[in-house]
């Protein structure tokens, strides 16, 4: 029998030509399978959606469609494993939803595959965010020690993107002033970088 026809005997509910089927396709979902890695999970998880896939071609196939069931299938079993993969990469678990795909060919001597890699971006976690807000704060609070309230204003300002001029003019000083104070911001910094080494 094709694999069409038990396809059809299979909706009707023969268990027999279903477990032929999925006996006949678990070589392919296995093979498709390996084309995805996910960081925290086992292959095992990955072949089950697999082989969940291959139920719904066998469930969903229709004689009516212009492709052969083992492309149906194929292409079921891919939507279903990148579902699972997608799923993983909710809200609830922010290790995967900083997860991104990484696809690579290799060649073997029966033909080309494709190998899909779900790695950790380099977008922050919360804890993260946090230790950044904390070293922020703390690399702040020591600029303001070795800084003059006049060199705070300066540096202020100037990172703002404000010209020579419109900080001569706001804080009410020359621009020779601004210019050697920035100097002096400069080797400030400089050193406060080195003792922080």
């Amino acid at each position: 029998m094709t694999d069409e026809e038990l396809s059809l005997i299979a909706q009707q509910g023969d268990d027999e030509a279903l477990n032929n089927l999925l006996h006949r396709y678990k070589s392919l979902v296995n093979k498709l399978s390996r084309r995805y890695f996910l960081l925290g999970g086992e292959m095992e998880d990955i072949v089950q959606e697999g082989m969940i896939g291959l139920y719904k071609a066998i469930k969903h196939y229709s004689p009516s469609k212009t492709a052969s069931f083992k492309t149906f299938a194929s292409i079921c079993i891919k939507h279903q494993i990148q579902t699972a993969v997608k799923m993983a990469s909710s809200e609830k678990n922010k290790l995967l939803s900083s997860a991104l795909p990484m696809v690579e060919r290799i060649s073997n001597d029966e033909d080309d595959e494709e190998i899909e890699i779900i790695i950790p971006s380099t977008l922050p976690l919360p804890d993260d965010t946090v230790i950044e807000k904390e070293n922020f704060n703390e690399i702040k609070q020591s600029i303001l020690k070795v800084l003059s309230p006049l060199e705070i204003k300066i540096f202020s300002l100037y990172l703002k993107g404000y010209s020579y001029n419109e900080i001569a003019n706001l804080a009410s000083i020359s621009k020779k002033s601004i210019d050697n104070g920035l100097s002096r911001i400069k080797h400030k910094l400089a050193f406060l970088k080195k003792e922080n080494l």
